[in-house]
């Protein structure tokens, strides 16, 4: 879904999806250094991250869109296989049709 069929609340989680994201990127700390946040930021920023989760939940609950739509590139491998149920398809082999 493009961001102009997105309703406000959703531009806002999203936006604050990536800002909240973009910090912890850029205050990433080698392991063995002090981090630039405190823990109670850090604490902080994953609780909202899980208030936005939630809610976007809900709202393609509420709109009925299902949660696993996401882009797809035209050369990108298809995950799921079609297979016909059709009663004139049955026993037939594929160079039958």
């Amino acid at each position: 879904m493009s961001n102009n069929k997105l309703s406000n609340e959703e531009r806002i989680l999203r936006i604050m999806r990536k800002v909240l994201t973009d910090v912890a990127k850029d205050t990433y700390t080698k392991p063995g250094l002090k981090h630039p946040l405190t823990e109670d930021t850090i604490i902080s920023i994953r609780d909202c991250l899980s208030l936005i989760s939630a809610r976007e939940q809900e709202i393609l609950k509420e709109t009925g869109r299902s949660p696993d739509k996401r882009p797809r590139f035209v050369d990108e491998p298809q995950t799921s296989v079609v297979v016909p149920l059709h009663r004139t398809d049955l026993g037939k082999k594929p160079t039958d049709r």
